[in-house]
């Protein structure tokens, strides 16, 4: 399974980002997919999830109401689609993938791209 990230930049406080994570492999609906993200100096965190069925989709709470997750299986791709963006949003963002659903772990991951957000 190999997972391309893209999408990231640099944009001002209150503006949206959407970032895209290409699936090779395996469909993106036969595995969960999630985004995380990892500020300098600080621990990788939890952003969003899409489970297989694409019925369950679980968020951080800092990203709740600002953050989507979704698919597109024609494509192949999972997007996040990030508004109302803050400073504290600015991080690397990673897409990963579990092969065996939320019982699993996140063993595929993509490169990550970058995410400032200026204030």
């Amino acid at each position: 399974v190999q997972l391309q990230a893209s999408g990231g930049g640099l944009v001002q406080a209150g503006g949206s980002l959407r970032l895209s994570c290409a699936v090779s492999g395996r469909t993106v609906s036969s595995i969960a997919m999630g985004w995380f993200r990892q500020a300098p100096g600080k621990e990788r965190k939890f952003v969003a999830a899409i489970h297989w069925s694409g019925g369950h989709t679980p968020y951080g709470d800092s990203v709740k109401g600002r953050f989507t997750i979704s698919r597109d299986s024609a494509k192949n791709t999972v997007f996040l689609q990030m508004n109302s963006l803050q400073p504290e949003d600015t991080a690397a963002y990673y897409c990963a993938a579990n092969l065996f659903g939320w019982s699993g772990s996140y063993d595929y991951w993509g490169q990550g791209t970058q995410v400032t957000v200026s204030s």
